[in-house]
């Protein structure tokens, strides 16, 4: 049996989507999808949360989709509580949704790092995808306002996005087939890094960046929890420093068995007007920086 933790959420519903649109035969997967509050067929109530829930007694193999919503202590507990039920419970492998190496510096590597690290250390077979940042969160980092400009504080940096179809699909290919990817760490990253003025011409805007003052002075006096604005400024200044502007270099397209879909028009299809100083769609993203709730 193959069990989805967090099939709620962005990155997770695209996999339970992949798989529940299986087509029927003799290879059809045993599938289980995981969330909170399970209100559909093969869903099963994971909520990392509430440790005393999680059951994974009949799982051959877990994917394990980053719970990284939160301060790292929370996450650290989830994962924890996630890595040590698949023991107890007999979990053959688990595949574990990461964040690119390129990203070490920024504010919530620290629990991802922390679960690659407790997996290795566990006696399960582990399979560890390193995403990189979704080309869809681009579209709310540095969508274009009203007045026609890009003001997100990107400077003359790039960032190699990739689409989140895409790790979803890769997600899927590999969970599937866990054995031959046993003890492997894939860094999945787009192959073409974007910066402000690519952005700026896909969607007929100008780029026109702001200061990282701006932005963290945008997110004052939301309602963000106080973890995110943090790692928001910190994922803008990690584009600007270029510190994440390194491309695939073959292995997201290994693994699909077909190009990558064009980050920069996932861009262009999903980005949306918004205010200058709104931090609206860029906070509602944060999920998708820190990993899928």
């Amino acid at each position: 049996m193959l069990l989805i933790t967090g099939t709620s959420g962005g990155l997770g519903s695209l996999i339970a989507r992949r798989l529940a649109d299986h087509p029927d035969g003799a290879d059809r997967p045993d599938v289980r999808f995981g969330t909170r509050a399970p209100d559909g067929p093969g869903q099963v109530r994971v909520d990392f949360d509430d440790p005393d829930c999680l059951d994974f007694t009949g799982v051959d193999t877990l994917l394990l989709i980053s719970a990284g919503y939160g301060e790292d202590d929370q996450v650290i507990a989830r994962h924890g509580a996630a890595v040590s039920a698949a023991e107890r419970d007999g979990v053959r492998h688990v595949v574990y949704t990461s964040l690119t190496g390129a990203g070490d510096h920024l504010p919530y590597a620290l629990a991802h790092r922390w679960t690659e690290r407790r997996l290795r250390g566990s006696g399960l077979a582990w399979t560890v995808l390193r995403n990189g940042l979704y080309a869809e969160l681009l579209a709310a980092l540095a969508a274009p306002g009203p007045d026609g400009a890009i003001t997100a504080p990107l400077g003359a940096g790039r960032l190699a996005a990739v689409a989140r179809e895409d790790l979803a699909e890769v997600a899927v290919r590999v969970a599937l087939a866990p054995d031959a990817h046993a003890g492997q760490v894939y860094e999945l990253v787009g192959d073409r890094p974007l910066g402000g003025t690519d952005l700026a011409a896909a969607v007929g805007a100008r780029y026109a960046p702001g200061s990282l003052a701006r932005a963290r002075s945008a997110l004052s006096g939301t309602d963000a929890a106080p973890f995110q604005p943090p790692m928001l400024v910190a994922t803008y200044s990690a584009v600007a420093a270029g510190f994440l502007d390194t491309p695939d270099t073959g292995t997201l397209h290994h693994l699909l068995g077909h190009p990558p879909r064009p980050a920069l028009e996932v861009y262009a299809r999903t980005a949306s007007p918004s205010g200058p100083a709104d931090p609206g769609p860029a906070r509602g993203y944060l999920p998708a920086v820190a990993g899928e709730v």
